[in-house]
């Protein structure tokens, strides 16, 4: 009863990046330029995706999902930092604050799950090909690309549930761009222990399962791939295989250190660079990565970029 009796703070102030407004200003520029690039090309790419008959197959249905998560997790933090740059207020309802870790939680886990699953997919294909068309079947394909919706609706849900029984009646400066568990944790003058030993569960979970599935499922493609006697055939495997890594490396090597590493070991700025990589930076490399190295992409996008202009003039 005595923590309930305790005033609970209303809003949070972000700090942000930088607190110095030379910095802010060229922070600004930048992310909205990042913004920017994520949100277009994640876009182009759904809609190429979605046009082209030659490209609806599981591989590039799994990556429109991807790109549409990308852009959601963008949308869901970019956005209020560079409204609290321009604005210079940095200020955040707490139930803004809990509806942004819902989303951010929500987005950030199907961006983990759906990358196991494209990995699960380019074993199949690379393992199993004469049966690749049996196994990835329409029904399966949704059920690995709906369930994860429903799975990360269930946990972020259930972050949220706990985090509504901590009071925060200190100290309410957050020293962060986005409202995360980890910092908010710090902020709470009650206890903290079950919040924390279900993030690193459910971490464990969502970040480090699929993160070993995939290093098994590519530990096994490798094999195939060393088995094909052509050595053309060897690296269009390796060069489908590669765009895909490039994404696991970029996303799990970020937030492996955030929420699976001690605590003792985290400082603000690391969590703030990480948040960085994995909320702006890769949801803006990942139409490059997978479109720069994928002919049959780059084609559906030249040809939805000459029908606008041939409608538009």
């Amino acid at each position: 009863m005595e923590s309930r009796n305790q005033t609970s703070t209303s809003e949070f102030i972000l700090l942000g990046l930088s607190e110095k407004p030379a910095q802010e200003t060229l922070l600004f520029s930048l992310f909205l330029c990042m913004y920017v690039v994520t949100v277009v090309g994640n876009l182009l790419i759904i809609l190429a995706i979605s046009t082209d008959p030659q490209l609806h197959t599981p591989m590039y249905f799994f990556l429109a999902n991807l790109s549409l998560v990308d852009f959601c997790l963008a949308t869901d933090t970019v956005p209020k930092m560079l409204v609290n740059i321009q604005t210079r207020s940095k200020s955040i309802s707490y139930p803004c604050c809990l509806t942004q870790m819902y989303f951010f939680h929500f987005f950030g886990i199907m961006d983990s799950v759906l990358i196991a699953v494209m990995a699960y997919d380019r074993f199949v294909a690379i393992c199993h090909p004469l049966h690749y068309t049996t196994i990835m079947s329409p029904g399966l394909c949704g059920l690995l690309a709906g369930g994860p919706w429903v799975f990360s609706c269930f946990i972020s849900f259930t972050h949220i549930l706990l985090m509504t029984r901590l009071v925060f009646c200190g100290n309410n400066e957050l020293p962060h761009y986005f409202c995360d568990l980890t910092p908010l944790f710090r902020l709470s003058c009650t206890d903290t222990t079950v919040n924390r030993v279900f993030v690193l569960v459910m971490a464990a979970m969502v970040i480090a399962t699929p993160f070993i599935c995939i290093l098994a499922s590519y530990a096994q493609v490798i094999v195939a791939v060393m088995k094909v006697p052509s050595a053309d055939g060897r690296k269009k495997a390796f060069s489908t295989c590669s765009s895909h890594l490039s994404v696991v490396a970029l996303f799990y090597g970020t937030t492996i250190g955030v929420y699976l590493c001690p605590s003792s070991i985290h400082t603000a700025v690391k969590e703030k660079a990480s948040a960085v990589m994995y909320t702006a930076v890769t949801p803006m490399l990942n139409p490059f990565i997978y479109s720069l190295r994928n002919r049959d992409l780059k084609r559906a996008l030249r040809r939805l970029v000459n029908r606008k202009i041939a409608s538009s003039s």
